[in-house]
């Protein structure tokens, strides 16, 4: 795969049988809970991201917001906002009227809230309690909403896209950053060995917490991803849904048309 084509899936290429209402679990480790790991790494965290990623994850970050749909003073939804970054970087558009971040880690949205009045975007960004899977909004209330490594851990995938959809306003635009497996079978090797080997052990290393980076290994391993995951955003209503794959393929951009 081009790291720079876009993949596209609409509405009638999704698969049979699978109805919006219907339920599609997360497979491989539980998220019950999975707030209260946050919790314990939030002190680690953007650290380890930039660690982790050799930080690439900045540079993914401004390319999810480089896909913000046309306007200047939009509104934003972050789902899973963590410390703000996604919500950050849409910010740094110079594009994003309101802005609003959702986590379900009050410690993770502390560390967010602190960066946020460091940066002086308190008049425009605020970080609150909520769930990816029971957004307290109102219908048609976002120009935009984004997910960045989040929509791997809620448990029904279909109904947290279905909750996106429902917030978006016609026209609307959905942006998931999210993990994903290498096409080239060398590439897929290196990362592979990469997530089951050295990152949980550095993950360890750093943050203290031997559950939360196996748990991000077995995750990206189970986690649909590419033509599979655009099938699930135009199961949940999106008109059309495309993928652009980044750095060989081990993240994704998936934007879908409301």
């Amino acid at each position: 795969m081009s790291q720079n084509k876009d993949y596209k899936v609409s509405r009638s290429d999704a698969p049979l049988g699978q109805t919006p209402s219907g339920k599609q679990k997360a497979q491989g480790p539980s998220r019950q809970s999975v707030w209260k790991m946050f919790d314990r790494i939030a002190h680690r965290y953007d650290l380890l991201n930039h660690l982790l990623s050799l930080n690439r994850d900045k540079f993914w970050r401004k390319k999810v917001a480089s896909y913000l749909p046309n306007g200047d003073k939009l509104a934003i939804l972050d789902l899973a906002t963590g410390t703000g970054d996604q919500l950050i970087a849409l910010a740094d558009s110079g594009r994003v009227e309101r802005g609003l971040g959702l986590d379900l880690s009050e410690k993770m949205l502390d560390f967010g809230r602190t960066k946020i009045d460091r940066l002086k975007l308190g008049d425009r960004l605020t970080l609150n309690i909520g769930d990816a899977e029971s957004i307290p909004c109102k219908d048609e209330s976002f120009d935009a909403v984004t997910i960045s490594f989040g929509i791997r851990n809620v448990n029904d995938v279909l109904n947290a896209l279905s909750e996106m959809r429902r917030v978006l306003k016609p026209g609307g635009r959905a942006l998931i950053l999210e993990f994903s497996l290498p096409s080239s079978r060398v590439m897929r090797s290196l990362h592979l060995f990469y997530l089951r080997h050295l990152l949980p052990h550095l993950g360890r290393m750093i943050s203290g917490d031997d559950q939360a980076y196996r748990y991000l290994n077995q995750t990206i391993e189970t986690f649909p991803y590419g033509v599979s995951f655009c099938s699930l955003m135009t199961q949940v209503g999106f008109v059309e849904a495309s993928f652009i794959p980044l750095t060989f393929g081990v993240v994704s951009i998936y934007i879908g048309e409301a």
